[in-house]
C-alpha cells in the first residue's frame, strides 16, 4: 500500500512540475494581449507570443481548435496590446507560412517554444496568423 501511495505522490509531483514549467515557459519572453470577440460580442483576452517577420507581426495558434483561434477565425477584426501600444488588426491565417513562423518562434523563444511544443504534440498543425494593421 505504501508503494502505491508513493507512486501516486510521485506522479502528482511530476504533474505539478510539468504544469509549472509550462506556465513559466508560456509567460516569459515577449507576451502580447490579444483581444478577440466571441459569438455574443464579448471581448475576450488571451496572452500569446508574437514574432516579427518579413515586415509583419505574426501570432501562431497551436492548432485550429484553439478557442482563441476559433474566435479569431469567426471575427478576424482584433486588437493587440504589445507593450504600451494597442492597435487594431485584421488577422489573416497563413498556413503556407507555418515553417517560417515556427522557425521564427523557435529562434525568439528558444527552450520555451521547445517545451510548449512537446506539451502540445508538436507544431505540425500550428496556424500562423499575419496581423494586417487597420487605419482608424
Amino acid at each position: 500500500m505504501k508503494i502505491v501511495g508513493r507512486l501516486i505522490g510521485a506522479l502528482v509531483a511530476v504533474a505539478i512540475v510539468v504544469l509549472l514549467a509550462q506556465f513559466i515557459a508560456s509567460e516569459t519572453g515577449e507576451v502580447v494581449v490579444l483581444h478577440t470577440t466571441d459569438a455574443k460580442g464579448q471581448d475576450t483576452t488571451t496572452r500569446v507570443w508574437i514574432v516579427d517577420h518579413d515586415g509583419a507581426q505574426w501570432l501562431r495558434a497551436g492548432h485550429p481548435e484553439s478557442a482563441w483561434y476559433v474566435r479569431l477565425a469567426a471575427q478576424p477584426a482584433i486588437r493587440v496590446q504589445r507593450g504600451d501600444v494597442v492597435a487594431d488588426y485584421v488577422a489573416v491565417p497563413a498556413p503556407d507560412q507555418r515553417t517560417i513562423v515556427n522557425e521564427a518562434m523557435r529562434h525568439k523563444y528558444g527552450w520555451r517554444d521547445a517545451l510548449i511544443s512537446l506539451t502540445v504534440g508538436g507544431r505540425d498543425r500550428a496556424i500562423p496568423i499575419r496581423l494586417v494593421p487597420q487605419v482608424r
